[in-house]
C-alpha cells in the first residue's frame, strides 16, 4: 500500500448532535474523534485540505429524505464537497501526493472509494497556481456549475435579456451575477446589506443593486428595472419569487435554483408563492435544476470558468474560516448573511 508516513489511525468529524428547530445553532453540531477504518482494495485515505460550507446542506438536517439528498442521521458525521491529498491509496488511480474532489468533507480525513456515480465520485484534479485546490469547491466545482448551467442552459440566456440575481452576494449568486454580464446582459442584483449591494456594483460590474431589507421587493425591482425582467435567477424563493413573478416579462424564465428563504422551515410554515399564476398569464417558463444534472457538461464548463478566471474577466470572493471547529459557526452564519462569496474551511 503506497503511502506517506505516519499514515493516521484517528481522524477527527463534524457529527449533527441534534436537528435544528429553525435556524441551525452551533450547538446543533459536535467535533468529536473516529477511528479510521482500515484500506481495502479500492479505498483511497484523503487527508482534508479545504472543505465546502452550503446552505443547501440545512435541507439534509431535517428528518425524512428527499429527492434532493438521505437526511443526516442524527451522531453521525456531515458531509459535504473537499479537496484533499492522498496520504494512502489501495487504488491504482489515485497516487500518493494527489489531490482528490470528494465529498465526504467536514472531517480531517477521509477514507473514499470511486463508485459508479459520475457526480458524487471521487477524482484526481489539477493543481497549479492558476488552479488552487478550493478553486474546485466553487468557481471550478458545483457552485460554478450552478450558475454557468443556470444561465446558460437553464434559463438560456437570449440577446438583450435583462437578467435579475437575488441572493447576488453568495456562492452561486456572484457567479451568476458576472456570467450574466461577460454576456452582454444588463444585470440587477439584491443582497441583504449595503457593503454587498456596493460589492456586487463597484467590484462585480452589476448595473444596479439593492437591498432587500430597505424596502418593498416589487417596488425596489420596478426602480431598477422599469422595463421589467426576462430573465430571473432565484436563489431564495418566497417574497423574492414572487416579486420577481410581477415583474417578469412575457415569455420570460425562471431558474429555480436554490430557496433558502425555506430551508429552516417545513410543510405549512413554509413561505407561499401568491403571484403564480403570472406564470400562467404572461407564459412563463419555471424551471427546477441541480447541478447535477449537468455533470456530462463538467469539462465544457471548466473551460470557460478557468478562462474567465484566468483572463481576470471573473472574480471569486471567498469566506475562509480556519480548523474544524469553526466549521458550525461557519454554517450558521449563512443564514444571517456573514458571508461573502463561497463559504470555505481550510484545515
Amino acid at each position: 500500500m503506497p503511502h506517506l508516513s505516519p499514515v493516521p489511525t484517528m481522524s477527527r468529524v463534524v457529527t449533527l448532535a441534534r436537528r435544528p428547530s429553525g435556524v441551525p445553532q452551533p450547538t446543533d453540531f459536535s467535533v468529536e474523534e473516529v477511528e479510521l477504518p482500515r484500506l481495502r482494495e479500492g479505498d483511497v485515505l484523503v487527508s482534508n485540505e479545504w472543505f465546502s460550507v452550503d446552505p443547501s446542506m440545512r435541507i439534509r438536517l431535517h428528518g425524512g429524505d428527499s429527492a434532493y439528498f438521505a437526511s443526516f442521521a442524527v451522531g453521525a458525521p456531515l458531509e459535504g464537497w473537499a479537496v484533499g491529498r492522498t496520504v494512502a491509496s489501495e487504488h491504482p488511480n489515485f497516487q500518493v501526493g494527489d489531490y482528490v474532489f470528494h465529498s465526504a468533507g467536514w472531517r480531517e480525513h477521509a477514507v473514499v472509494a470511486p463508485t459508479a456515480d459520475a457526480w458524487t465520485s471521487p477524482r484526481v484534479v489539477d493543481v497549479s497556481r492558476s488552479r488552487p485546490p478550493q478553486t474546485y469547491l466553487g468557481a471550478l466545482g458545483p457552485s460554478g456549475l450552478t450558475s454557468w448551467a443556470g444561465l446558460l442552459h437553464v434559463a438560456e440566456l437570449r440577446e438583450g435579456d435583462v437578467v435579475y440575481v437575488s441572493a447576488g452576494a453568495g456562492a452561486v449568486g456572484t457567479l451568476a451575477v458576472q456570467i450574466a454580464r461577460l454576456r452582454g446582459h444588463r444585470v440587477i442584483a439584491s443582497a441583504g446589506s449595503a457593503d454587498k449591494v456596493r460589492f456586487l456594483t463597484d467590484v462585480l460590474g452589476a448595473d444596479a443593486a439593492f437591498s432587500y431589507r430597505d424596502g418593498d421587493l416589487s417596488d425596489q425591482l420596478a426602480t431598477h428595472a422599469p422595463g421589467g425582467i426576462d430573465v430571473y435567477f432565484d436563489n431564495v424563493g418566497g417574497d423574492h419569487l414572487d416579486a420577481a413573478l410581477a415583474h417578469l416579462n412575457p415569455g420570460g424564465r425562471v431558474a429555480l435554483c436554490g430557496s433558502i428563504s425555506s430551508y429552516n422551515e417545513t410543510g405549512a410554515s413554509q413561505p407561499a408563492v401568491r403571484n403564480l399564476f403570472r406564470a400562467v398569464e404572461k407564459g412563463l417558463t419555471l424551471r427546477g435544476f441541480l447541478a447535477r444534472m449537468f455533470a456530462d457538461r463538467r469539462e465544457e464548463f471548466q473551460r470557460d470558468l478557468h478562462s474567465w478566471l484566468e483572463s481576470g474577466s471573473i472574480r471569486f470572493p471567498e469566506t475562509i474560516v480556519r480548523g474544524l471547529d469553526a466549521a458550525p459557526a461557519a454554517f450558521t452564519g449563512l443564514f444571517s448573511g456573514q458571508n461573502l462569496g463561497k463559504t470555505l474551511v481550510q484545515l
